[in-house]
């Protein structure tokens, strides 16, 4: 996969990701001493034009850089390493990178286990998800799935909450503790029926304004944090007993 810019291929070293070559525009090489490559790495200079020729984002950065992406497993997501319960995001059609890659910054943030990307969701590796999601897609597990692995998760004890605009339970209301995994829909038409079908239940964020519904990042984000912070509180009132 193709990375822009002096931060995202040091967040790729940072993380151990392989990097075959890394271009650099003439006049910007002094860019390359920032970063800690391995001498096994291959630069090369070429005239900014050309490189701009070939990066896709509006404002292509003057470094660029060729990365072996890393390779999650289905059991990466639901048996994380840490011995907290689960706590997966389902995408179930995330069509826009900007959206897609918040999305992933805040589900690092707030310790998700890791993320089932389903058809009809845009690919992590969009440049425009890359750069929104600063480094987090190289470290948070991603896989793809279908229909047929929402039975995976239940028989795992994983309980399978899908978002609503209205008529679910209130998230501040709802037990957020146990394993769980939270279904983010298409930002014009929420979650499908097909989808919400293979739900245990649906759930709503209240929200006093006259909106509608809130932006599928946002939403995410801030089922997230409310997980993070129920769990955290449980954490907190345990070790104090």
């Amino acid at each position: 996969m193709a990375v822009e810019g002096p931060i995202m291929i040091a967040e790729a070293l940072r993380t151990g990701l392989k990097i075959d070559c890394v271009f650099a525009a003439q006049e910007a090489e002094k860019l390359l001493s920032t970063l800690s490559l391995p001498i096994s790495v291959d630069t090369l200079l070429i005239p900014r034009s050309v490189l701009a020729s070939v990066l896709t984002t509006d404002n292509p950065q003057p470094l660029a850089a060729l990365v072996e992406p890393p390779r999650w497993t289905w059991k990466e997501v639901v048996e994380p390493a840490s011995d907290r319960p689960q706590l997966i995001l389902v995408l179930a059609g995330i069509q826009d990178p900007g959206n897609l890659g918040a999305i992933l910054r805040s589900a690092e943030a707030f310790g998700a286990s890791g993320i089932v990307s389903l058809p009809g969701t845009v690919s992590e590796w969009n440049p425009k998800t890359l750069r929104a999601a600063a480094g987090s897609v190289f470290r948070l597990p991603i896989v793809h799935g279908v229909l047929s692995m929402f039975a995976n998760l239940r028989e795992m004890g994983i309980r399978i909450l899908t978002t609503s605009a209205q008529g679910g339970e209130a998230a501040t209301r709802t037990d957020l503790t146990g394993r769980l995994a939270f279904v983010i829909g298409n930002e014009g038409n929420g979650v499908s029926e097909a989808v919400a079908a293979k739900a245990d239940g649906a759930i709503t964020i209240p929200c006093p304004g006259p909106v509608e519904s809130l932006n599928a990042a946002v939403a995410a984000s801030v089922l997230l944090y409310e997980a993070s912070r129920q769990r955290g509180s449980k954490l907190s009132h345990g070790g104090s007993r």
